[in-house]
């Protein structure tokens, strides 16, 4: 297994209760001249938890921190908005929560936590929400 220190949270950046999946999201990723889809999970507005990217692979989602981490992407958060449903919500928690049980050490930031970033992903304060877990 791969060594992990961060968990990162991001938001698709799609509409407000537009349905889309993990198989949407590869589709992109691909046509953006990708491997694989760069996320290794996808939260749905219903909170069903999808596989993106194998863990034991590196993924594609903070340019220059990929090693090391893992990326979790929840449907939605278009224009800035937290978009989260109640369901998305409980299933952040419940996976982060999951994968920090795995990974002692790793420390959860949200996309914009990183340098040089220039994007408001997730839409909300990732490493104030899930500090505790």
């Amino acid at each position: 297994m791969r060594d992990i220190s961060k968990i990162v949270v991001h938001c698709s950046a799609t509409p407000k209760g537009e349905y889309f999946d993990a198989k949407d999201i590869k589709r992109w990723h691909l046509a953006n001249g990708w491997r694989d889809i760069g996320y290794h999970y996808v939260i749905l507005l219903d909170g069903t938890i999808q596989n993106g990217r194998d863990l034991k692979i590196q993924g594609a989602h903070v340019r220059g921190f990929n090693r090391g981490s893992i990326g979790v992407c929840y449907i939605g958060g278009k224009g800035g908005e937290d978009t989260r449903t109640n369901a998305q919500k409980n299933s952040l928690v419940y996976l982060i929560g999951t994968l920090k049980k795995t990974f002692k050490k790793a420390t959860v930031l949200g996309h914009r936590d990183f340098p040089n970033v220039i994007k408001s992903c997730p839409c909300f304060n990732a490493k104030n929400e899930y500090k505790n877990l």
